[in-house]
C-alpha cells in the first residue's frame, strides 16, 4: 500500500472574469467620457504680431460661421458681441461673399430659448440655407 498523497497540479487561474470586469469597465467609461467638448472651439482671433488680424466678417469665407448664445442671451460671433440687427447684417456679408453659408448656433446649456428662436429667425430670413444647432452644456 502506498499512503503518500499524489502532488495535485497548480490551481489554475481563469481569466474569464477578470475579462468580463475589464470590458463592464471599458463600457462604463465609454458612456460616461464626453468625446467633444465644443467648449474648446476658438471664439477669438488669434493675435498674431507678424500680420494684422482678419475681420471677423471676411474671415475664412468659405468656413462655417460659430454664433454663440450666452447664458444671457448676448450674441457673440468670434471676439464681436452683436445684436440681432448687427448679425442680420454680417449674415448678409457673408452670404453675398459665399452663398453655401454653414451657421454653427452653439448656445450655452443656459441660454434663453427666445434668443436661439430669434437667431434661427434672422438667419433664415437672410437666406442661410445651411444652419445647425449643437447645443452645450453648462458649466459645472
Amino acid at each position: 500500500m502506498d499512503l503518500r498523497r499524489r502532488p495535485r497540479g497548480g490551481r489554475l487561474i481563469s481569466l474569464v472574469p477578470m475579462i468580463d470586469v475589464m470590458l463592464i469597465l471599458l463600457v462604463f467609461f465609454m458612456v460616461t467620457s464626453s468625446y467633444l467638448d465644443l467648449d474648446m472651439v476658438p471664439m477669438l482671433e488669434r493675435q498674431d504680431d507678424s500680420a494684422p488680424a482678419p475681420r471677423v466678417g471676411n474671415a475664412e469665407a468659405n468656413g462655417p460661421l460659430f454664433v454663440r448664445i450666452g447664458p444671457d442671451g448676448a450674441l457673440r460671433v468670434g471676439p464681436r458681441s452683436l445684436d440681432l440687427a448687427g448679425f442680420a447684417g454680417l449674415l448678409g456679408d457673408r452670404l453675398t461673399a459665399d452663398a453655401g453659408l454653414q451657421v454653427l448656433i452653439l448656445p450655452s446649456g443656459h441660454a434663453p430659448t427666445q434668443a436661439l428662436v430669434s437667431v434661427m429667425d434672422a438667419a433664415t430670413r437672410a437666406g442661410v440655407q445651411r444652419l445647425r444647432i449643437v447645443r452645450l452644456s453648462g458649466a459645472p
